[in-house]
């Protein structure tokens, strides 16, 4: 079988080479902005929990908190434990 080259083959072969090209980069494109949009997001993400931790800690500033421990649940007795100390010259 023998087959010749014809202009209008030659045409549609780089017709169909250009599509390809065509449609791989558009998808690279496509790609591209999902991830970007992806880190975006979770660039927001941590700006929003950055300000609100932000927020509580200013709220907070200045204040104390007293916390009340069970003795029975902890195991913290009553008596402090004593530590010797020696003198060096």
């Amino acid at each position: 079988m023998i087959v010749e080259a014809s202009i209008t083959g030659l045409f549609r072969t780089v017709l169909i080479i250009l599509g390809a090209f065509v449609l791989l980069r558009f998808l690279g494109q496509l790609m591209m902005a999902k991830r970007n949009m992806e880190e975006e997001r979770k660039i927001n993400e941590r700006q929003r929990t950055f300000d609100k931790e932000r927020s509580q800690k200013l709220r907070n500033f200045g204040k104390v908190n007293i916390l009340a421990r069970n003795k029975r649940k902890t195991g913290i007795s009553d008596q402090a434990e004593d530590v010797d100390y020696e003198e060096i010259d």
